[in-house]
């Protein structure tokens, strides 16, 4: 497996490859690797002959007060879990690589970004919307694959790339989970044995509410009130959302009669943020 760091190195061994024959896929992430993320890498693998991970913590997805300075950067382990995966190369840029000094252009997706997650972190989306631009420009790949626990980051990814046109396939993975239901996140070591077993509370009022959805239930505000109340039995949950949501706007429903939706959550655990979702 290649370790390039340069966009000029990185497409000079994309060309190599189709020049091969070989189609291109892409897995984005920030680093700190799980078994998620390696789970992308394999699907990529799936879909494509060759696949590029990208490993960088892109700083204008943060806020003032969120954790970019102590985001976890384990580098060599996500290197080693790539290549067992199936990668084919890694891209680790700097961060002057993507923003040079007087750098001014953005890629804002509206409507899709406006609520839920994009409500709480103004600036969030507009920078994940503007580094994947910039990916997909650099590794012109057919195929891309993401996580689906962001659902809101994977509708405002799959807008843009329409939009922009962007002669990529977007792939949805399903979110891996820990052995209690937590979706996995690099965010999760944060989090004590105690609090692993306090946001099991998450997938809990996601599953509450699927379950009344199967009876027959379609009213959004039943639904989300059924979840509500498990996660009101876990005190140490904080919640910042629990929305019932229509998958292609990420706006929220009063029915989930006739629509593609889903029940979205965003709680604080301590410091640390949790976010999850399922279909209805």
């Amino acid at each position: 497996m290649e370790v390039v760091h340069t966009i000029p190195e990185l497409r000079a061994a994309v060309a190599r490859a189709r020049q091969a024959g070989k189609s291109v896929g892409f897995v984005p992430t920030m680093g700190c690797l799980h078994e998620g993320h390696l789970s992308l890498i394999r699907r990529a693998k799936q879909e494509a002959a060759y696949v590029v991970v990208s490993i960088f913590v892109n700083p204008t997805q943060f806020g003032p007060n969120e954790d970019f300075a102590k985001y976890p950067r384990t580098f060599e382990d996500d290197r080693r879990g790539s290549e067992l995966a199936g990668a084919d190369l890694v891209f680790a840029p700097a961060a002057t690589d993507f923003y040079p000094a007087g750098a001014s252009t953005w890629v804002e997706v509206e409507g899709v970004s406006a609520g839920l997650c994009g409500e709480f972190r103004p600036g969030h989306f507009r920078g994940v919307a503007t580094v994947v631009a910039m990916l997909f420009n650099a590794v012109q790949a057919d195929v891309a694959v993401f996580g689906r626990k962001d659902l809101q980051q994977l509708a405002v990814i799959r807008r843009m790339a329409r939009d922009l046109r962007f002669p990529v396939r977007i792939l949805a993975h399903e979110t891996v989970r820990e052995p209690n239901g937590v979706a996995m996140s690099s965010r999760n070591r944060y989090l004590s044995a105690e609090q692993l077993a306090q946001a099991a509370a998450i997938p809990a009022a996601m599953a509450a509410a699927r379950a009344m959805a199967r009876t027959g239930v379609t009213d959004a505000a039943r639904l989300r009130s059924a979840a509500q109340a498990v996660l009101a039995a876990q005190p140490a949950l904080k919640p910042q959302y629990c929305e019932i949501v229509d998958l292609a706007t990420m706006a929220p429903v009063a029915s989930t009669a006739g629509n593609s939706c889903a029940i979205a959550i965003a709680c604080h655990l301590g410091a640390t943020r949790l976010i999850d979702n399922a279909d209805l």
